[in-house]
């Protein structure tokens, strides 16, 4: 037997799922146990962000490898707020999709056929299977394993060989929703169980949750203009998340010993740091007209908006950097590169400023793996910022903190 079924609201699917007690799943896995809470508060507390960044220490070894303090701030950090988790155009037509994960959470974006955007936990509803994997277009969502379908609105379209099935609820068996926002070109998750599922989220008072007080100068600087997409590229890092994050907010401390080449064509010393509520910008000026690399052009910008995610605009281009946790010492960094329409055909310019990109990126790879071999070793528990420089590091660890301390 073989049913089919008519679609159902999103915001339905949400309250019957959530006030239900027959319904199926649940988000209680999202959180960690007490005795686990209990040991990472310990940890959270060893990091005092009241001492003046002059004073301060950094955060202990055990905030980059320790297992509890991973869960818990999976829990804190990244099941709570908006998410940056991809781009509009991977989504630009009906029936695009685009899947992924964010610690235990698997999750897929979609547009269906009028257009509109939405997001689901990407779970079968019957026996757990994925639904579906990377991108493309589908129509509905077909399980692979029994073959039960969703709409791309979320709802149970088709249940198969159910027959004798009792106190079977059509309407509590659709795909669990995720709340979904845009910003420019950005997509955004926010998993929070406490938000109520929205069709639409106000830009403005998105903008201000999300970026604070920085987004129009973000807006200013083209950082939601439209771009060219290029292309996506994607690098496993043997280190936790926060050391990758580190490395990009030291204010361009590594740059002169790590990145000789980038460093030509940068003025080093124009090097400042803006300070937002959950941004730091830091800015830095090209090249004299003698030197000013191309690529770059005559002033770059590097916007961290906390937790995970960094915007990079400098000359032409645009590129993205998406830090996914993976573990305690692992994480994949996702890159977008996004050209000004102007350049999109010049196909020399563009494989040469992506070969420089690369050069970059492998020697900081090199260097986070190091830092994370460090971090482990018995020498180390604890760093000290350098002040004039590592304002945004330090800025970084206290947003942490804030979210970790009960």
């Amino acid at each position: 037997m073989t049913l089919l079924l008519k679609p159902i609201s999103r915001v339905f699917l949400f309250q019957t799922h959530f006030q239900n007690p027959r319904a199926v799943a649940s988000f209680s896995s999202l959180s960690v146990s007490c005795s686990s809470s209990y040991e990472a508060q310990k940890m959270v507390r060893e990091f005092n962000p009241k001492i003046p960044i002059e004073q301060a220490i950094t955060p202990p070894s055990s905030w980059y490898t320790d297992p509890s303090f991973y869960a818990f701030e999976l829990d804190r950090v990244f099941y709570r707020g908006w998410q940056a988790v991809g781009y509009t155009e991977q989504i630009k037509e009906p029936h695009a999709f685009f899947s992924g994960r964010l610690g235990n959470v698997e999750f897929v974006v979609c547009r269906d056929d009028d257009g509109k955007i939405a997001a689901f936990h990407n779970v079968c509803r019957h026996h757990a299977s994925l639904l579906v994997s990377g991108s493309g277009k589908k129509s509905c969502f077909t399980c692979p394993y029994h073959g039960w379908t969703y709409g791309l609105n979320g709802a149970l379209r088709k249940a198969t060989r159910i027959s004798g099935i009792q106190d079977f609820i059509v309407n509590e068996f659709g795909l669990i929703p995720i709340n979904i926002a845009t910003w420019g070109p950005f997509v955004l998750l926010n998993m929070d169980k406490e938000i109520l599922p929205k069709d639409n989220f106000d830009t403005d008072s998105l903008a201000s949750e999300w970026l604070g007080s920085c987004s129009e100068i973000l807006n200013l600087n083209g950082f939601d203009s439209p771009l060219t997409y290029v292309c996506r590229r994607e690098y496993i890092i043997e280190c936790n998340w926060k050391v990758f994050c580190d490395n990009y907010l030291d204010g361009g401390y590594h740059v002169p010993y790590a990145h000789k080449g980038l460093a030509s064509g940068l003025t080093l010393d124009s090097y400042t740091t803006s300070i937002f509520e959950k941004v730091s910008i830091q800015s830095v000026d090209g090249g004299s007209k003698e030197t000013e690399d191309d690529r770059l052009g005559s002033k770059a910008l590097y916007a961290f908006i906390y937790p995970n995610f960094m915007i990079n605009r400098y000359g032409p281009w645009m590129d993205t950097n998406l830090v996914i946790p993976l573990g305690p010492r692992k994480c994949l960094v996702v890159f977008d590169y996004f050209l000004e329409a102007s350049l999109k055909d010049d196909k020399a310019f563009i494989e040469r400023s992506l070969v420089d990109s690369e050069r970059v990126q492998m020697e900081d790879i090199t260097l986070c793996e190091g830092v994370q071999r460090g971090i482990e070793s018995p020498a180390y528990c604890s760093g000290r910022y350098a002040p004039t420089v590592e304002k945004a590091m330090h800025h970084f660890h206290c947003l942490l903190y804030d979210n970790l301390i009960i």
